[in-house]
């Protein structure tokens, strides 16, 4: 009890860092404090035997503290926690400081009262809608209005420099250097010349091209006249050689036959080349020849039916 007394007399004469002085009194601003009132009683450094009630977050705990621990820091104070029913920790309390001074029990009994009362306020009005008052910084207030007046200085020197410049470009000052109804047209031409590329992309499709039908026809028929032709050159040479033995004049008046008939045919197929202009289907198909071949016996000659 004489160290609690020394610890007073040095916290209450010479200097205390919980001590707030004010004029209507001397408070204590340690979190274990019973009262908050800086007195000998109440001090919670100069008691070696205190207890205390202190709130966390909604639950209340009972804090006691003893001489027998004063040695071990850490294990100063014993903790319990209190049930939330007031009654019910009004008996907690009693029970767990039946032996102790009276004094502590009432001021442990009156700080769980007065917790207890300021939660009950507390969720009151956090049902209520109240309006939050938000401080606003004096820097902030004078600063503000000093950069608002330096964008509106800033903003008319550009509009004036904008009208200056379009001023002397009106009257002629940059010469040619900037020529908008150029520039615009530049910007035009540019813009159809990429509209026609981009439609003759589009229409790169194929063609649709029309032939005419009868030229593989009029090589068939040629064909077939010459297979004509070379079938009776056959035929008057096979005459030609069975009658080797006639004599010369025969064989000179069979080769001018031969040679006249192929000048006719030449000449009648030259006709019909000439009038395929006009595409004149009929007369090709009158022109064609049809040829048969007989072979009756190895012995016998072929003859040729025109």
């Amino acid at each position: 009890m004489q160290s609690d007394e020394v610890a007073w007399q040095v916290i209450r004469h010479n200097h205390c860092s919980f001590m707030s002085k004010i004029e209507t009194g001397i408070f204590c601003r340690n979190p274990y404090n019973v009262t908050g009132i800086c007195n000998r009683s109440s001090c919670p450094l100069a008691n070696s035997r205190y207890a205390t009630v202190r709130d966390h977050d909604g639950v209340f705990y009972l804090y006691m503290k003893t001489a027998e621990r004063a040695h071990m820091p850490n294990r100063l104070w014993e903790r319990i926690k209190l049930p939330k029913n007031y009654e019910k920790a009004l008996e907690t309390i009693d029970k767990h400081l039946m032996y102790w001074p009276k004094f502590l029990v009432h001021k442990t009994k009156q700080r769980l009262t007065k917790l207890t009362q300021m939660q009950i306020r507390m969720r009151r009005l956090a049902l209520k809608t109240r309006e939050k008052i938000m401080t606003f910084p004096r820097k902030e207030k004078k600063r503000e209005p000093r950069r608002e007046d330096k964008a509106e200085k800033a903003a008319m020197l550009d509009k004036s420099i904008e009208k200056e410049l379009l001023k002397r470009l009106k009257e002629g000052v940059y010469g040619d250097i900037y020529d908008p109804v150029k520039e615009y047209n530049k910007l035009t031409n540019a813009i159809e010349v990429k509209d026609d590329m981009i439609e003759h992309e589009e229409e790169d499709e194929p063609e649709i091209e029309f032939v005419e039908g009868y030229e593989e026809l009029e090589e068939e028929d040629d064909i077939e006249d010459y297979g004509g032709l070379a079938i009776e050159q056959g035929a008057a040479d096979d005459d030609y050689a069975g009658n080797v033995t006639d004599g010369s004049d025969e064989d000179d008046e069979f080769t001018v036959a031969i040679n006249r008939k192929r000048e006719r045919k030449d000449s009648a197929f030259g006709r019909e080349r000439l009038n395929t202009d006009g595409f004149n289907v009929e007369s090709k198909k009158k022109s064609r020849i049809l040829v048969e071949v007989e072979h009756d016996t190895a012995d016998e000659r072929p003859k040729a039916i025109m």
